[in-house]
């Protein structure tokens, strides 16, 4: 034929990904790939026809003719500058750790400034907590209704807009009502690991997810910098408008964010999914792979109850109580520390809190330098706890990372009963908290990978939403019940972990090793088995 070449095939090993097979072996689980040996492959195949002197398309650089999904596509193209752009965006919006850790130091500045009763100063941090409590369900429900980046740039807008006006609160009232609504925001930030995990390849997802967690880690140490710098001189107004510049940057930055290439497919608007992974392909200088994107079949998502299907019930219900755990142990033990170090060690603890309860509740005590450092030194502790969980992650397994992380706090939390000193204290009370803040990044990574697509925002603002349960509840027991018996409210969150260290061990499905279910029609794996016809050589596992 005229305008035609013949293709002559000279490979006699081919070698091919499979994203989510359900019983890989460990050796295919390294690797990633499997080699193949093709016996009697024709060596000569059909003429292909191309216009004169056309070249074939680098993004059609595979030589096969398939179909792919975007787990395909993503893992083809894989980790590259793309990839490390979303990761800087997405962390800004995970650096609102600095609305979280302003409430530490903001509470004893309003208590006395504005002589408030301690009871008004508790109720100005729970006011942040019921405010996420009450709106992550929703910005789930909304992040798989009408897409991640849709939802994830309301509610950083949102937090964005209510962060800087609480800076103008003339009175008690209003503070309270916008700081409200700053934690009703907030409720949705965490849907920005829902977006960064569907463009993340395999191999590299459990890493990157932890390592955007230090951004929490930094935005908690910029607050307490940032306050040192600020509070003496133009108080705690500006510190409250100034704690808003990294959602003012992502503000500025989340216009570049692309929608989810999943989600485009699983709602119908393949065009789009396929543009924006080309875009990805383009800008990490990777080929695309060659054949027709399959279109996912269309669900209904967001919805609760595809969280209780007989495959996810159990899952949804033991990460639910993982999550409550997660935050009743790690803000119960931020609570403890300032109640330990003031004390000196456990035993002193109770006759102290005999004498702060003698004093008259309007007693105030402006936040000194020490107190700073003592808190910028306990937010230090979570980065060795990101390290230690991003060299166990991927060679345990997530489960096995969240039970370890809950038996370590356990364990650190029993040792707490011995009389120990400050310098056993405080090494006692760090390792603690690296382990709880490992845990709770090891849930973050979990969760995104369990949940298939149309329902892995809402799953995982379901699990956002148990764990402010646990940190509303979780003052009660640090605070009111430590007043009657340190030793009962150590044990209560030594027990907690306990039986969150179990469910850790009883989840269903592990994680590690797998690609992004697509499908809730599909068990795990089946993402790439049976779906188009398979060559006579390819082999199925």
């Amino acid at each position: 034929l005229e305008g035609s070449i013949p293709v002559f095939c000279a490979f006699r090993v081919v070698k091919f990904r499979r994203t989510g097979e359900s019983s890989r072996s460990e050796e295919d689980g390294i690797s990633g790939e499997h080699e193949v040996q093709i016996e009697g492959v024709r060596t000569e195949l059909e003429p292909v026809e191309l216009e004169d002197g056309a070249a074939v398309p680098k993004e059609f650089a595979n030589p096969t003719d398939d179909t792919f999904m975007v787990e395909d596509a993503v893992e083809a193209i894989g980790f590259g500058k793309f990839q490390w752009k979303l990761s800087v965006i997405t962390g800004l919006a995970w650096a609102n750790a600095m609305e979280m850790m302003i409430l530490s130091i903001l509470a004893p500045q309003l208590h006395c400034e504005w002589r408030l009763p301690s009871w008004q100063v508790a109720l100005l941090t729970s006011v942040v907590f019921v405010g996420m409590m009450s709106s992550s369900t929703l910005w789930g429900n909304i992040s798989d209704q009408y897409g991640r980046k849709t939802g994830l740039k309301i509610s950083v807008l949102w937090t964005l807009y209510y962060g800087i006006l609480s800076g103008f609160a003339p009175i008690y009232s209003w503070i309270l009502v916008l700081r409200g609504l700053v934690g009703f925001g907030i409720g949705g930030v965490p849907q920005s690991v829902t977006l960064y995990a569907e463009f993340l390849p395999m191999k590299a997802r459990a890493k990157c997810i932890l390592l955007i967690e230090v951004f929490w880690a930094l935005g908690t140490v910029f607050e307490v910098l940032l306050a040192v710098v600020v509070m003496p001189t133009l108080g705690w107004r500006w510190l409250l408008i100034l704690s808003a510049l990294p959602l003012l940057l992502f503000a500025g930055l989340c216009f570049w964010l692309p929608e989810s290439a999943r989600y485009d497919v699983l709602s119908g608007n393949q065009e789009k999914a396929l543009a924006t992974l080309k875009r990805i392909a383009t800008e990490n200088g990777a080929p695309m792979p060659l054949g027709k994107l399959v279109v996912s079949r269309q669900e209904d998502r967001g919805k609760m109850r595809d969280l209780f299907t007989p495959h996810f019930r159990w899952t949804t219900l033991l990460l639910w109580f993982i999550w409550f755990s997660n935050a009743f142990s790690y803000y119960g033990l931020v609570l403890l520390t300032t109640e330990f170090f003031q004390a000196g060690d456990v035993c002193s603890i109770s006759s102290r809190r005999q004498e702060v309860k003698a004093k008259c509740s309007l007693t105030c005590e402006y936040l000194t330098e020490e107190d700073y450092t003592d808190l910028l030194w306990t937010t230090l502790s979570e980065f060795p706890g990101v390290l230690v969980t991003l060299w166990i992650i991927d060679r345990i397994g997530r489960k096995k990372t969240m039970a370890l992380s809950f038996l370590v706090f356990s364990f650190c939390s029993l040792l707490l009963f011995l009389c120990v000193g400050r310098n056993v204290l405080t090494v006692l009370l760090f390792i603690a908290r690296a382990f709880i803040s490992g845990g709770f990044q090891a849930a973050y990574v979990y969760t995104p990978e369990v949940y298939p697509t149309a329902t892995r925002a809402l799953g995982l603002g379901t699990c956002s939403g148990m764990a402010r349960v646990g940190a509303l509840i979780t003052p009660f027991i640090a605070q009111v019940m430590l007043e009657s018996s340190v030793y009962l409210t150590l044990l209560v969150y030594s027990g907690c972990c306990l039986l969150a260290a179990l469910a850790s061990c009883f989840l269903p499905i592990e994680t590690k090793g797998r690609g992004l279910q697509e499908s809730s029609h599909k068990e795990w794996g089946q993402e790439m088995v049976g779906r188009g016809s398979h060559s006579p050589g390819e082999s199925q596992e």
